[in-house]
Formats: structure tokens, sequence, C-alpha cells
């Protein structure tokens, strides 16, 4: 075959050209950023030979052609046994399917394949091409789907539900349609955020997806913004193979820094570790290697929320709507309002001089429904930095910090309460101590690329019991202001 050596980094030239002309406005619209030739080369890589005269290939979202050649770059080398390649490339910027239609045809010179490009909406032609098309579908599928939110009531929305789809994201929608688009034994290899391995709102995704598709391996970056560094994009994202009706059984999780891949390291495990049986949600966990949390959590920690006796609510003020009542300090006849920056480690300031938020909010007949009485509760903030150690950080809230009957808890704060009042003491320790430890934290990331921690997830979780819970406040009493060490030994303590 012809010896293509040098023409992706070629593309990657123009990958790079294209893109800094592209105003990122205009990449804001589209939700689209392309693929730097290492990790198109990663990508290609993860699909397995099969026995095939003819590969037909889709890449939905083409841009510059950075994935086509990377696949196309495999098979001129060796690495598949096709005799030709059908290789069906959408891209809906006219600027970028100028550069695709080149890169194309600087492979068409050599290699026996034969190239469709289309320009319209992908996802209108999928789904006509589901609800309308021959029975024809494609071998194989290598795809940088467009991320952006799909409005509930949009055109794409009402096309999607046409062909059984409920999504959120363009993304989503792109790896629905193309896992629907293959045949049977068709593999799927697609770089997209992580934001679908958890939460409610792509749980009709994750159904569609493991009821057709096998997950087959999936690399996780450690490093959040290093898939596509030369955009700045921070999104997590993951590279997943998939194959249209395969038989489910162990996968395979890959792990590397950045892109390049240098510290490479494969794991396999068993099914039931990424999906947990017997979850409702369909949560995908990601274990970043066996020895961090691949175990789970104790087999005895096996309690939901409602068994202990404790609820989660994501916190009831959100201060623009009430910002007549909010005061930057107490003053009579208010009461305290939290938020996220009155914690700092396993300390709370309140009040706060100089901070930027509010300190107090009136209690009057308006406020007073979003308040709750003064007592003991643990609290999470719903947002970390990338940089934090720590995903979930709980802090302990205690009535004899205030002089107040009632207490505000902002939006951004997630609380453990019982029926929107206090909880016991040393049950309120012991989960925030639960869930300070390491464990917890790496057992949340295996399920969650977010920043954000979800009331729904902290829901989902499983606990030790009510009484585990309160014998590890009571030994946290003891011990004053504990280290992380310390949280980690006493947990394994527990039986």
């Amino acid at each position: 075959m012809l010896d293509l050596l040098g023409l992706l980094e070629q593309v990657d030239a123009v990958r790079l050209t294209a893109g800094g002309r592209i105003s990122p406005l205009r990449k804001s619209e589209f939700g689209q950023f392309m693929t730097p030739a290492p990790v198109a080369r990663f990508m290609a890589s993860l699909f397995s030979t099969r026995s095939l005269h003819t590969a037909r290939l889709l890449d939905a979202g083409a841009g510059v052609g950075s994935l086509t050649g990377a696949f196309l770059d495999r098979w001129s080398a060796g690495g598949f046994d096709f005799r030709r390649v059908e290789v069906n490339a959408h891209e809906i910027d006219d600027v970028l399917r100028d550069h695709l239609s080149s890169t194309l045809a600087s492979y068409a010179a050599g290699l026996n394949i034969g190239v469709q490009i289309m320009s319209g909406d992908f996802i209108e032609g999928a789904v006509n091409q589901i609800q309308f098309g021959a029975d024809s579908h494609f071998t194989h599928a290598i795809l940088n789907p467009p991320y952006k939110k799909i409005g509930s009531h949009s055109r794409h929305r009402l096309l999607l539900r046409h062909v059984g789809i409920e999504t959120v994201n363009l993304y989503s929608a792109f790896v629905a349609l193309v896992v629907a688009l293959m045949e049977a034994g068709g593999q799927v290899v697609a770089i997209i955020p992580r934001s679908f391995c958890n939460g409610p709102y792509y749980r009709p995704f994750r159904e569609y997806l493991l009821a057709r598709a096998a997950i087959r391996h999936i690399h996780l970056f450690a490093s959040r913004d290093k898939a596509f560094k030369d955009d700045n994009v921070l999104q997590e994202n993951i590279i997943i193979l998939l194959e249209r009706g395969g038989q489910q059984g162990e996968v395979v999780v890959s792990t590397s820094t950045d892109d390049s891949f240098a510290d490479h390291a494969i794991h396999v495990y068993p099914f039931d570790q990424i999906v947990l049986p017997g979850d409702l949600e369909r949560f995908i966990h990601v274990p970043a290697s066996p020895e961090r949390g691949a175990a789970g959590l104790s087999s005895s920690f096996n309690c939901s929320l409602a068994e202990i006796g404790v609820e989660v609510s994501t916190g009831p003020v959100v201060d623009f709507r009430l910002k007549t009542f909010v005061r930057d300090m107490p003053e009579p006849g208010s009461v305290p309002l939290l938020y996220p920056a009155h914690f700092s480690g396993q300390a709370m300031v309140w009040p706060k001089l100089g901070m930027k938020k509010p300190n107090a909010m009136m209690r009057n007949p308006e406020t007073e429904k979003w308040l709750y009485p003064n007592g003991f509760y643990t609290v999470i903030r719903r947002f970390s930095s990338k940089e934090e150690k720590r995903r979930i950080m709980a802090n302990l809230v205690c009535p004899d910090d205030f002089d107040a009957p009632l207490l505000g808890f902002e939006n951004h704060l997630n609380v453990f309460h019982h029926r929107k009042q206090g909880l016991p003491k040393d049950l309120a320790l012991g989960l925030s101590v639960f869930l300070n430890s390491t464990v917890v934290d790496e057992c949340f990331r295996r399920f969650s690329g977010h920043t954000q921690v979800n009331a729904t997830d902290l829901r989902l979780m499983k606990y030790p019991s009510r009484e585990v819970l309160m014998e590890l406040g009571r030994w946290a009493k003891n011990q004053g202001t504990l280290t992380q060490e310390q949280i980690d030994q006493g947990l394994e303590n527990i039986p």
C-alpha cells in the first residue's frame, strides 16, 4: 500500500491553522473542537481486526479529516485486512469541509477508497436514514462529535424522538445515532465528555446505549485539560469503544495523563464493576486503577440514605430571587445565610468579612419557607475546582456557631437533613467523616467526571448503617481536627 508517513501530521497542521482562524463564537455555535493527531491515532488503534473485504467507515463531524486519516493510516500500515474502505464523512462547516475534501483526496490518490462527503445536518440525515434508508449499515465509526446542549423543544430533540432517542446534548445524540446506523458487530470509537456516565438527564441515553452495544474499552485522561489543549477545553473527556449488538463481557480501561500517552496503562474489569448490578440509574463507573477504589466501598456500606433516615437536598436559597432580603452582614431581624465560601477545609467562618456574597438574610413570611431550623447539618459544596484534591468536600454545621433560630443554605450547597430538620450530632459528624474519606471520593470519581456534585448522585450512593455512622461520629469527637490519614484509618476500622 501507499506509504502515507507524514500525511496525518500535515493534516494536523491544517487543523491548527484552520482552528486558529475560527472565532471562539463560531466554535461555540457548532460546539466542536477538532482532534489532535496523537489522539486520533490512539483512537484508530482501538478497533479490533475484522475479516472484511470492504470496510464502511462513518465519521460524523469530520472536521479536516484527522480521525478518518488516522483510520486510513492504520489500514495503509497493514493494521487492517480490508481490500477497500468506503468513507462517509459529515462536516457542516464550509471551510472545514474544503480542507476535509483535500485530506481525503490525498488519501484517495494511493488507496482503494470511496469517498462521500456530506454537508447537511447529521442528525436530520441520520434520522431519515434510520427511518427510511436501506438495510446497509456501517462496519466502523470514528467520531469526535459536537458538544452543545439541545433544547427540550428544539427541532433536533423532536427529530431524535422519532427514532426513540431522548438525550440532552449533541454529543450523546451523535453517538446514539451512530450506534443505530451500525451493522451487527460494527465498532464505534468516540471521544466524548464523561458527563453521560451519571446524572438523571443522561439516563435515557445510557439505557439506549447499553441496550444496543457492548462497552469494550474506555480510556481516561488523568488531566482534564490535555485532550484538547490547543482549544483550552477543560471538559473531562473519555475515549470509548463500543460494539453494536455485542455480548457484554469484561471491559478494558486504560489511562494516561495526557495525549502523549507516555504513561499509558491498561487494566481489565468485569462489567459488574463498570455498571453495578441492580443500579436502576445505570451509572457507568470508570476505575482509574485497580488499587484506587476498584473494590468499591466496603460491602458493609450498603444502606440508602432513606434507610438511615437522612435526606439530601440542594440548598433552597437562590439569592438573586431574594436579593431584596439579603444583607452583607447580620443585623436585627436577620438569620445566617451560608455559602460555600464560608467553608474551608474542616473549618467554617461566619460571618466572613470581605466576602463578595452576603452573610445574612432577613427573616419574614416571604423568606421563612426557604429556611431550616438551626441544628446539626452536613453540607457539601456543589462545585469544586479541578485543582482540589477531593471532589466531595463535606463540612459539619453546628448550632452553637449561630445565635439564631433559623439558617439559610444557599443553592450552591447540598444539605443532609431529616425532613428539613437537623440531624443528631453524632450522625451528622459521622456522615461528614465518611464523605470526606478518600475511598468515597475515589468511588464518586468512577462515575462522575464533573466538578459538580449533584444531590441526585449523593442520593444514589451507598452509606454505612445509621449505627455505624453514629459510632464514627462518636470516635471523631475525641480526635480534634482530623487529618486525611486519620479519616481514612477511622473508616478502615469500621467492621
